[in-house]
């Protein structure tokens, strides 16, 4: 039987921010190729836990390998935010993603242009290539920070919450080139607040200011890790399955919203805790 081999792996994992205790010793694996969600409630680590795997932070104790070449991996951020005074476009902000080859200033190459050009044709946002950033809506200003995520070369792609907030268009189209990138052999390390997410995933990742477990979703994504992630307030059990309340999705108008349920599943299986 051929053993899976792992991305990401983590040995008494703790990362702290002036002093602050982000995330607690955490042993975890993460395997090559597939998507795996990274979930938990608001402050449970999820960003700081990406932030480690592409090396932003230094562990305050505790290690983390990352199997991946130099600058094969590609890590698209949460915040959206741009100076609206800043006249760059959209073609602009994608092509940076090739700036981790090229640098700032190095001369495009034929391959570096259709890197970008595939990249917005996958996200559908070629016709907008002219247009400045700060003119977009925010699923579009979402399309564009993805496709410069693309645009790079990388064998691991880090995505920061890629589906919160999105109309439905968005997040399919989002959704489709995540799955579309495992099949070219990517692995997908993703955060989310959505449960419905997390089961849709390869693996999960369920954290509450550590990693609290780790496999495939049926072994962690049960009634008990969750109570122990969450606390029993923000968690209801109806008919064998488990609701979430998450004020992080409240819904708005025209908003990407999920059933945000799953089955309630008693058999740990191939469950890992620290």
């Amino acid at each position: 039987m051929r053993m899976r081999r792992d991305a990401v792996e983590a040995r008494g994992l703790m990362v702290t921010y002036d002093g602050t205790v982000a995330l607690a010793a955490s042993d975890f694996r993460i395997h090559a190729g597939g998507v795996t969600a990274v979930i938990g409630p608001n402050g449970s680590g999820k960003s700081t836990l990406l932030n480690a795997i592409a090396g932003l932070v230094k562990p305050a104790a505790g290690v983390i390998e990352v199997d991946v070449a130099p600058g094969r991996l590609s890590y698209v951020m949460q915040a959206t935010k741009v100076n609206e005074n800043l006249p760059v476009t959209v073609g602009e902000v994608v092509a940076m993603g090739r700036y981790a080859t090229l640098g700032g200033y190095g001369p495009k190459r034929s391959e570096d242009r259709e890197a970008v050009s595939s990249a917005m044709a996958r996200l559908e946002i070629s016709d907008l290539a002219s247009r400045h950033l700060h003119d977009l809506s925010g699923g579009q200003r979402q399309r564009v920070f993805v496709a410069q995520g693309l645009a790079q070369d990388h064998d691991i792609l880090l995505l920061d919450e890629p589906l919160t907030g999105l109309d439905l268009t968005t997040a399919q189209a989002i959704d489709a080139v995540i799955h579309s990138e495992t099949r070219e052999g990517c692995t997908v390390i993703m955060t989310t607040h959505d449960l419905s997410e997390a089961r849709s995933a390869d693996y999960v990742l369920l954290l509450s200011g550590k990693v609290l477990a780790w496999g495939e979703p049926s072994a962690v994504l049960t009634e008990e890790n969750l109570v122990d992630a969450y606390g029993p307030s923000l968690l209801h059990v109806e008919k064998g399955r488990v609701f979430l309340d998450d004020p992080a999705h409240a819904p708005v108008e025209r908003r990407h919203s999920h059933e945000r349920s799953i089955h309630a599943e008693s058999d740990r299986g191939d469950l890992h805790s620290p």
